[in-house]
């Protein structure tokens, strides 16, 4: 009886480790780090692109995430901001965002794309979209509205992974 029990079981294992990382990857896509394209990314205004700018994002327990944005801004400051969200429906924090009282509200649309209302002060400013590629390599975020300046906002940013 034994013997014939060993054999299903070792399938069984061998199923496990194999699905393990597909489940992995198949979850939350944005997990990981990103350096902006600016070659391949368009601002408007385009006084306002960055330098340079990378997105680490960490998952945390219970679904959500952890961004870390590291940037050269237009004028050539270094920038740091830090958030956590989890898909809740309720207001972020955005450490070291430029207008104080910046937070975000994320909605998580599938494995590959989620979406972020900016308001600062609890004014609504901005939308943001980020979607993955399919295959994983690369990322865009599409942002439209105004900053807390009054500008209009039209961004398509284009990031790889790293």
């Amino acid at each position: 009886m034994e013997r014939r029990l060993l054999p299903g079981l070792l399938l069984l294992a061998a199923l496990v480790v194999i699905s393990a990382p597909a489940a992995a990857q198949a979850q939350d896509t944005w997990i990981g780090t990103w350096k902006l394209n600016l070659a391949k990314s368009k601002y408007d205004p385009a006084s306002l692109a960055p330098k340079s700018q990378t997105i680490k994002q960490e998952s945390v327990a219970g679904g959500g995430f952890k961004a870390t944005v590291d940037a050269v801004n237009a004028q050539g400051k270094p920038t740091h901001q830090e958030n956590t969200t989890m898909f809740d429906g309720k207001p972020s924090d955005i450490k070291g965002a430029p207008d104080a009282n910046t937070t975000r509200v994320y909605k998580r649309i599938d494995s590959r794309t989620y979406e972020y209302v900016q308001s600062v002060g609890g004014k609504v400013t901005v939308t943001a979209r980020t979607v993955v590629a399919a295959d994983g390599k690369t990322r865009t975020i599409t942002t439209t509205g105004k900053n807390a300046q009054g500008q209009t906002i039209n961004n398509v940013a284009f990031y790889d992974r790293q």
